[in-house]
């Protein structure tokens, strides 16, 4: 069983670095961790460069806050739809990264194959339709695609990635957002040279 106190610093470290890089600017995003029966995440209104501890807030997967004081993100049943799609994923980070949430905002998904790397750790970063932020019309809408994938843009909202551990989901967050500047520079460029069907699935055959 993780221990709460270091979920909690994982998830304010986290933060903090998603904040120096500017993956979560203002108040935006939410980061959460599975914990016992529940998640804990970050609290409604809290900025995730600068979280404290008193800003992480136990939940459990219908919603209920299991602590006194701070409400959750008001993102919550998105974390918690994921995490019961996916009895493996321990840790969930939602941003609105500039160049992913530029893709997000124009409607366009990342599913061309176009550099080794995020075949490889992606497969494809598919884009959820459109609902109201917080609505279980956008839980709906998002979930669905971690069925088969471990990251997916949300139209004119931003970006979420899962993951086994936090390391992991910060990393893929990372791979993420600078292969949304590669394609957006490509495209400045004349267009990306798209991989074969065939090299992509070499690509994936090394997995």
């Amino acid at each position: 069983m993780f221990c709460r106190n270091n979920l909690t610093k994982k998830i304010i470290h986290y933060g903090k670095l998603c904040g120096e890089k500017n993956f979560t600017p203002g108040y935006s995003g939410n980061i959460s961790a599975r914990y016992r029966k529940g998640m804990l995440i970050t609290a409604s209104g809290s900025s995730n460069g600068y979280l404290k501890t008193n800003e992480i807030v136990y939940t459990d997967f219908e919603g209920k806050t299991l602590d006194k004081g701070r409400k959750p993100s008001s993102e919550k049943l998105l974390h918690a739809g994921i995490y019961k799609l996916r009895p493996e994923i321990n840790y969930i980070i939602h941003v609105h990264a500039p160049y992913l949430s530029s893709f997000a905002s124009a409607g366009k998904d990342l599913m061309e194959p176009i550099m080794a790397e995020n075949v490889f750790y992606f497969g494809g970063i598919p884009l959820a339709e459109y609902a109201l932020p917080s609505s279980m019309k956008l839980v709906e809408n998002t979930v669905k695609y971690f069925e088969e994938y471990d990251a997916v843009l949300m139209e004119n909202h931003g970006f979420v990635v899962a993951s086994k551990t936090m390391e992991d989901a910060y990393m893929k967050l990372e791979l993420a957002e600078s292969y949304a500047q590669v394609v957006l520079n490509t495209q400045i460029l004349g267009g990306a040279k798209v991989l074969s069907e065939d090299d992509a699935q070499a690509i994936l055959d090394l997995r």
